[in-house]
């Protein structure tokens, strides 16, 4: 009997606030006693969390536990610009460059996460998606096979991922740019964790850029930007079956590229 509660827990406010829970949440208060303890824990506070906080709090006392650094201090962050369309091809190429790792994609919707399945089918890599769609079964079965390695690579939006627990997760992909920025912490959170090193990489397209830039200014600092030269990136797009184009090869590039910069203008000085 719900007038015999005395402690009250809503874990993962946040969460339950993207899945659309909010009129559950307030609708079960009302058949609850007024004199009770509730326990109220988000990891992310906007003010639609602590508007429905204080509304169903009686005298809150407000913990905050925030790092200076919201983000893994194992995890390396890079960003490159891709166009929306392009995204696909360098996707396949990490894919196809780190065959043994564990890869985590995050889209923003659940048509997008499927449109990114297929494309990988289409060129013959194994994918599997995790969204709001979605069986309670299914999403049982994709966590199985991609926690025990049975496939290698995870397309999953934001609010699909929240509060499961993935190990071993080497490389985060943010194929979108989540459109909050809170989004952005939790998705690379899911590598680096422990004593393992972790990699996010971000594809940004032209339209993505404000997003970036209020990603990084909830940072507090620039993520640093791999810059693929024009023939490199057509590479990518054309490569196929090739070998001859790895990750490790456009971040060269890349590092040659500001070097040679850095170098021509020692030379004007």
């Amino acid at each position: 009997r719900t007038n015999r509660i005395h402690t009250l827990v809503l874990d993962e406010a946040d969460h339950m606030l993207d899945l659309g829970f909010i009129k559950d949440i307030t609708d079960m208060m009302r058949h609850l006693p007024k004199k009770r303890q509730t326990l109220f824990f988000s990891a992310t506070i906007n003010p639609i969390i602590k508007k429905l906080a204080y509304s169903i709090v009686n005298n809150p006392i407000k913990i905050e536990i925030s790092p200076k650094d919201p983000v893994a201090k194992k995890v390396d962050h890079y960003v490159m610009y891709v166009e929306m369309d392009d995204k696909r091809f360098f996707l396949e190429r990490l894919v196809r460059e780190e065959e043994e790792a564990k890869i985590l994609v995050f889209v923003r919707t659940k048509v997008r996460a499927e449109r990114v399945k297929k494309a990988m089918d289409r060129v013959g890599v194994e994918s599997i998606t995790m969204h709001g769609d979605k069986a309670q079964s299914d999403r049982l079965n994709v966590m199985e096979a991609f926690k025990t390695g049975k496939v290698k690579l995870l397309i999953a939006t934001d609010v699909s991922a929240r509060g499961i627990d993935i190990p071993n997760v080497d490389f985060v992909v943010n194929y979108d740019l989540p459109d909050y920025t809170e989004n952005y912490v939790h998705r690379v959170g899911r590598t680096g964790r422990g004593d393992q090193r972790g990699i996010a990489y971000t594809f940004c397209s032209a339209g993505e850029k404000d997003l970036l830039d209020e990603i990084q200014s909830f940072l507090g600092k620039q993520i640093k930007v791999l810059e693929v030269q024009n023939d490199v990136y057509t590479e990518v797009k054309t490569f196929n079956d090739m070998d001859n184009l790895s990750i490790d090869r456009i971040i060269v590039d890349l590092d040659k590229l500001v070097y040679d910069k850095k170098k021509k203008k020692r030379r004007k000085k």
